[in-house]
């Protein structure tokens, strides 16, 4: 049990290493705007069909205990 707890820490180590050394070459790029802009802009879709889908929801519950 306990390698098992010693393994997943080693690898969660290993993949936030990873992670971090990407992020690093990446924000030290050429392309750093390009790819900012696209985070920002895959943000803001995402913030918006939320938004949408949770005013959808909103009003369906709305008319469903207004009908009720």
């Amino acid at each position: 049990m306990k390698d098992n707890n010693n393994s997943k820490i080693l690898l969660a180590a290993l993949a936030g290493a990873a992670i971090g050394v990407a992020i690093g070459y990446f924000l030290n790029s050429d392309k750093k705007d390009e790819i900012l802009n696209d985070i920002k802009d895959g943000a803001s879709k995402l913030k918006d069909d939320i938004t949408g889908k949770f005013d959808d929801l909103k009003n369906s519950t709305e008319e469903h205990f207004k009908n009720t």
